[in-house]
């Protein structure tokens, strides 16, 4: 579809229906507001893996991730997900996967990253400067905020897994910590009866060893995305054939691709419009739509 088939102020960037029956659709607008506008009950699983804490600038005015206060970036992630829940169906789950950051407080702007170069940010990022109320150099404990503010949503935390990457970049810069190594990914349920899919953990239960993607459909200059292999392990054990996936920060569209080839209808919101016609251009590719 083209971009011009769509209203300036309507979400809706662009569809398309398999001939297996599952559809894709790919939404332009921030998380918030747009999750809000899904219809109750037609979503079985969310994946995914919003901006985290000032560590990209994914140049897109109202983004996530450079919010000014901790309290700020925990709130917003809050209030999409409390705007999903209607749409999230009653035995449906989530896996929320997130980074934390430290807080540096040096004072100056945090310049070039040698090992991700779409880590520059401009000026001074909130977790450089004072006031953020936690000793300089502390992880700040991002994941688990997140999920404690859930908890007091109503959201059930069912696992807290790991995701272990063996071959994960050093920081040569850290000569008084442990390098990190792994991330969590929050299994959340809405009800206490949900689906789940033992089998589809391939033999692991809450350490995942899965590498990250070393060429990607969704790579680009600013992207991050998580391995496609992650993705396959989440919708193998929480969403049902035929279901539908739902991805609030979609990115470059891994979550999207995946759930594409397994036969698995999806949703992605992007407020970013270039990545949002990336995805679609990518999704017109991997099948021939109808309708």
């Amino acid at each position: 579809m083209r971009d011009e088939d769509f209203e300036k102020d309507d979400p809706l960037y662009a569809s398309g229906k398999r001939e297996s029956g599952t559809s894709w659709t790919v939404l332009n607008g921030d998380s918030k507001v747009v999750s809000s506008a899904l219809a109750t009950g037609s979503i079985n699983c969310v994946i995914t893996s919003p901006p985290y804490y000032w560590q990209r600038d994914y140049e897109v005015d109202g983004q996530f991730g450079l919010e000014p206060t901790i309290d700020g970036y925990v709130g917003n992630l809050r209030e999409t997900f409390a705007a999903i829940k209607p749409a999230l169906a009653d035995d449906g789950v989530v896996f929320l996967n997130l980074g934390d950051t430290y807080y540096s407080a040096k004072g100056r702007p945090h310049g070039k990253d040698d090992k991700h170069r779409s880590r520059r940010l401009p000026g001074l990022r909130a977790v450089d400067g004072p006031g953020l109320g936690l000793p300089r150099k502390s992880l700040i404990g991002i994941p688990w905020r997140v999920a404690l503010a859930m908890q007091e949503d109503g959201w059930t935390l069912r696992s807290s897994i790991i995701w272990v990457r063996k071959s994960a970049i050093p920081e040569p810069t850290s000569k008084d910590r442990p390098w990190r190594k792994y991330e969590h990914v929050f299994l959340f349920s809405k009800s206490p009866r949900y689906f789940f899919d033992r089998d589809g953990l391939d033999g692991e239960e809450d350490v995942w060893f899965i590498e990250p993607d070393r060429r990607s459909l969704a790579r680009g200059t600013h992207y991050a995305p998580y391995p496609r292999a992650l993705v396959e392990r989440c919708i193998a054990v929480g969403c049902p054939e035929g279901g539908t996936v739902l991805d609030p920060f979609v990115g470059g569209g891994t979550t999207m691709y995946v759930a594409d080839e397994m036969g698995r209808s999806s949703v992605g919101i992007e407020l970013n419009p270039d990545f949002c016609a990336l995805i679609s251009e990518n999704m017109e590719t991997l099948g021939e739509p109808i309708g």
